[in-house]
């Protein structure tokens, strides 16, 4: 019986270890988040907010000022890509320019 916990505690262990992995890549390969404020307030980040709310979603980095405006965010999410979107192309003919 010992030995069967043994092996099972092992196998758990392992399934998460190989979850966070996953998720630390999918972390990594995510677009950099394009603007100086937040998303969804617009307010500068590190003021009396602290550090931002940082999250991947599908595939891009958010930066929120707080997780206050993830409830927002979540109403309109395809509000809030599309101001990303908008920001990195802007970024993008920002570079091509100089």
């Amino acid at each position: 019986m010992k030995k069967l916990t043994a092996l099972f505690t092992l196998m758990v262990g392992l399934s998460l270890a190989s979850v966070s992995a996953e998720e630390g890549k999918k972390a990594e390969k995510a677009k950099p988040y394009p603007l100086e404020t937040c998303l969804v307030s617009d307010e500068k980040f590190g003021g009396d907010m602290g550090e931002p709310y940082v999250f991947v979603e599908e595939g891009r980095e958010v930066k929120l000022c707080c997780k206050s405006c993830l409830k927002d965010y979540n109403k309109d999410k395809k509000k809030f890509t599309k101001k990303m979107e908008d920001a990195e192309k802007a970024k993008a003919s920002k570079k091509k320019t100089s």
